[in-house]
């Protein structure tokens, strides 16, 4: 009977099932990019805009919105999509014993209007200054509070389901090999100051602001301190949040990240910090990954690699975040008596899907990038990227959708959840500032070489002149994760 259970929860249970179309996702990717058999590819668009006077090196990557939309290529990927993705998830609702004739409509326009968003999100402007999440939450929240969502549309409307999926796919590019290209530099920045931040937002939240909602709380928190859009993600799953308090969490990170973005690097720049210790300061307190990316960017070549380097390692810190709130919220949160949970307890409500990110990051970090390289890695990643980019724009229309304006304000709890979200990223940005200055001012450690790992001539020099005292010809620089593959 228990073993019939057991199989049963496997097959049957929205957290068993994200983790086995994660696994089929990125098991297909693997096979499809290390034998050039088939194209497992999903649709994306690329960058096109409206009119925009662009530099050169820009208009040279914007292809016309017109022209993709005429290609077959544009079509084949729609459609192959389309299908990946309607299958397994049917075949998941199938499992659950839901009516398939009521969810595959239903996905179709959720996927339709997903299309949309990403669409819009891929405008020259658009996409410099707002990720695709923003126009997702927008455009849902639009179509939630003015015509209405259909109850016929509600059967594909499964937010975490669809952000369960996305977080497995997304740990195979989570890297613990990223770890060593920054060493302790990128741990003290990334995973001493990250841990600090949460317990004081929590504190500032409990004590201070006497905020009710702990789900929304730690969300906000985890969001603040690691990574924006993910962290809530997980964080929100873990800890059981509604999907109007993953709402308001992400609408904040968002917001700030775009502000901070702008005037950080300006910041930056007039108080003459320089690009490590500026790059550094970016990576630890943008809250996303894109934005860190760009920001960097407005600095220099270097703070852009250093900036992407402490947020990539700050993002290993997802699944363990999530990992451990699942736990502290079963065992101390949402207890319904006076006894203590058990372990059996704590692994019913623990969410599976945290064991498939952190698998899926070993399996690529431990497996994947030492037999076939760091290329072969990265050239994976970018084919699942898209597949995860698909599941989260699925994830965060569904919250549009689901959600109202009414709901949002009720859950601002009066402004309490805006002033955790100030306090805690004015703490942030301190504090990074102060382990920043510490590691990798110059004052009391050796600042790092970034060059030595960044760039993959110096390496490829070196080695010539050794041989030989003839100079050694330039190659061009690479990024980082050339650089890892060409030092094995």
């Amino acid at each position: 009977m228990n073993t019939n259970r057991k199989i049963s929860n496997l097959l049957r249970t929205e957290d068993w099932l994200s983790v086995w179309i994660g696994v089929i996702i990125i098991a297909i990717g693997c096979v499809a990019v290390l034998t050039g058999w088939f194209d497992f590819s999903a649709l994306s668009f690329k960058t096109w805009t409206v009119g925009e006077t662009l530099a050169e090196k820009d208009a040279a990557k914007v292809v016309p919105l017109l022209e993709q939309l005429g290609s077959w290529a544009f079509w084949s990927k729609c459609l192959r999509t389309v299908l990946i993705l309607g299958t397994l998830f049917g075949i998941a609702v199938k499992l659950q014993g839901e009516k398939l004739k009521k969810f595959i409509p239903a996905f179709l326009l959720l996927f339709a209007i997903a299309v949309i968003v990403r669409m819009v999100s891929a405008e020259f402007t658009l996409k410099r200054y707002l990720e695709w999440a923003f126009w997702a939450l927008l455009i849902g929240l639009f179509i939630s509070n003015t015509v209405g969502v259909p109850n016929w549309l509600k059967p594909a409307i499964r937010t975490e389901f669809y952000i369960k999926t996305g977080l497995v796919v997304f740990g195979f590019s989570v890297l613990f090999s990223n770890i060593a290209k920054f060493g302790l530099y990128g741990l003290g920045i990334a995973w001493g100051v990250t841990p600090i931040v949460i317990l004081f937002m929590w504190w500032f939240g409990n004590r201070v602001l006497k905020i009710t909602n702990k789900p929304l709380l730690i969300t906000l928190s985890a969001a603040t301190s690691v990574c924006g859009t993910s962290a809530a993600i997980a964080t929100g799953a873990a800890s059981g949040a509604k999907k109007e308090d993953l709402s308001v969490a992400i609408s904040i990170s968002i917001i700030f990240t775009i502000i901070m973005m702008v005037f950080e690097p300006m910041i930056i720049e007039w108080t003459g910090m320089g690009q490590i210790m500026g790059g550094a300061l970016i990576g630890g307190t943008v809250d996303s990954t894109g934005a860190v990316v760009l920001a960097g960017s407005a600095l220099g070549p270097e703070a852009e690699q250093v900036a992407s380097l402490v947020k990539m390692i700050q993002n290993i810190l997802i699944g363990f975040i999530a990992f451990f709130v699942a736990i502290f919220f079963a065992r101390k949160i949402d207890k319904t008596g006076k006894s203590e949970v058990g372990a059996a307890e704590i692994w019913n409500r623990f969410p599976k899907f945290i064991l498939g990110f952190i698998v899926a990051s070993i399996v690529a970090s431990v497996i994947f990038v030492p037999a076939v390289g760091a290329e072969k890695t990265g050239a994976i990643n970018k084919v699942l990227g898209q597949y995860k980019d698909w599941a989260f724009v699925l994830a965060f229309t569904s919250i549009g959708l689901d959600t109202n304006f009414k709901q949002i304000a009720k859950s601002m709890q009066g402004g309490k959840v805006l002033w955790l979200y100030i306090v805690g990223q004015t703490f942030n940005i301190v504090l990074t500032f102060a382990v920043v200055w510490l590691l990798l001012s110059g004052k009391i450690f050796p600042q790092p070489d970034i060059k030595t790992f960044t760039h993959k001539e110096d390496k490829i020099k070196a080695k010539k002149e050794a041989a030989a005292p003839a100079p050694a010809a330039e190659e061009p620089a690479v990024d980082f994760v050339e650089a890892e593959a060409a030092s094995k």
